[in-house]
């Protein structure tokens, strides 16, 4: 049976060329929009370089303290100072490290003004990426121990600041006044990696505001890397009984709290909790629903237009379809068959919008639109691709199969009218 549908699928088909087009080009163009963002959502969520141990580590990005009397509240990345008192305490995870979140700062080099990103971070930062160290090597506890004013950057930095490919260990370099001796060089990684990415990373001791002070909010995000995934419930436990005993601390005469609250999430979570201000669990429910909203939302549009061309197609058939229940073919059949057909249709089409999206990919990576931009189409992607094909052809083919065996013989023979 299977067999027949598919024969009669590409008869269709090459009969119906201007409807094959139409149809083509709308579910081609709409699923390659949908490939390319999940390229880009699953590039955004997924280990990858420098991060290729992010599916083992847990994140402190958030600090929130509260005044429920007066409705006040203080939000923000950790302190130095909880992260040596209360965080670095912790046993269960297999290592504490910390960076701030990026920064920007102008340098000017060979009369060119230049736009950095800068990072803070422990010498532990560095064992729990990956970064590919093209020339040198990072900082250590025994330079931030010395007080040694030394910085890391990436390749594009030495690129645009010293030349293309020059050797620049040992060299100094100018960063908010203050001179750095350059101890490494990475390769770069994209912005969109926000907790690993920037151009200059610099030890957390050379920042020049006053860290020692008494405080629990901050600039700072934690990485908790564990042996394993398993460790996590383990882990979150331990960081859930220090936050009961942390005591609560305000640098504002005015702001008075009296209630704590940080939790140690994955990635996604930690990185939706900022926006949505719920718990990890929640925010990536809220992500996942809102995702799927849109996916239909955008998919809606061109179906409905699918429909109406579907229709249109499936009417010029009647006398074909009076003809088939003239000789006993029943409307489930009917309606079993022009439901394959357009599965089939929308099944090339969104082959077709595979190999447009590997050019598109392709195109992004390679332009400069995204600096380091690693895009791919992996399994995941390719999944989804498939089954949101399979959704949009079910979307478009129900309601006109349903509609096709509806109609008489008669009426049928009669050409649909």
């Amino acid at each position: 049976m299977l067999k027949n549908y598919l024969k009669i699928t590409f008869a269709v088909l090459r009969r119906r060329k201007f409807f094959t087009f139409i149809s083509l080009f709308g579910i081609s163009f709409t699923l390659l929009i949908l490939v390319v963002i999940t390229a880009f959502i699953d590039h955004l969520i997924s280990a990858g370089y420098p991060e290729s141990k992010r599916d083992r580590t847990l994140y402190i990005s958030r600090m929130v303290q509260q005044d429920t009397t007066q409705q006040g509240m203080q939000s923000s990345p950790v302190s130095l100072y909880f992260i040596n008192n209360f965080v670095r305490k912790m046993t269960t995870p297999e290592m504490v490290a910390f960076g701030s979140f990026p920064n920007t700062i102008n340098a000017y080099a060979r009369q060119n003004k230049i736009k950095l990103m800068y990072k803070h971070t422990d010498a532990n930062f560095w064992n729990v990426t990956d970064f590919d160290f093209l020339e040198g090597k990072p900082y250590t506890q025994q330079n931030i121990d010395n007080n040694d004013y030394v910085i890391v950057i990436n390749d594009d930095t030495r690129d645009k600041y010293f030349g293309k490919g020059v050797s620049v260990v040992g060299k100094t370099m100018e960063v908010d006044n203050v001179n750095y001796r350059i101890i490494g060089v990475v390769r770069g990684t994209p912005v969109t990696r926000i907790y690993v990415a920037s151009d200059i990373y610099m030890p957390y001791n050379t920042k020049k505001v006053d860290q020692t002070k008494q405080s629990l909010n901050g600039s700072y995000l934690v990485f908790l890397l564990a042996k394993s995934k398993e460790d996590f419930p383990e882990i979150k436990a331990e960081y859930q009984s220090i936050m009961k005993k942390v005591p609560l601390i305000s640098t504002d005469k005015w702001f008075k709290p009296n209630k704590a609250s940080s939790t140690a999430d994955t990635y996604v979570g930690s990185f939706l909790a900022q926006f949505l201000h719920a718990d990890e669990n929640k925010s990536i429910q809220y992500f996942y629903i809102v995702l799927m909203g849109f996916a239909l939302l955008f998919m809606s549009l061109p179906a409905i237009n699918l429909i109406n061309v579907n229709i249109s197609r499936i009417l010029e058939r009647a006398s074909e379809i009076g003809i088939r229940k003239a000789f006993g073919a029943s409307s489930k059949v009917l309606t079993y068959q022009f439901i394959i057909e357009n599965l089939i249709l929308t099944l090339i089409g969104g082959l077709i919008a595979l190999i447009l999206s590997v050019g598109v990919i392709y195109f992004i990576n390679t332009s400069g639109m995204i600096n380091y931009a690693d895009l791919t189409i992996n399994w995941k992607v390719f999944l989804v691709a498939i089954l949101v094909s399979l959704a949009f052809g079910l979307l478009s083919g129900v309601y006109p199969a349903w509609r096709m065996s509806r109609l008489q013989v008669v009426t049928a023979l009669r050409g649909g009218e």
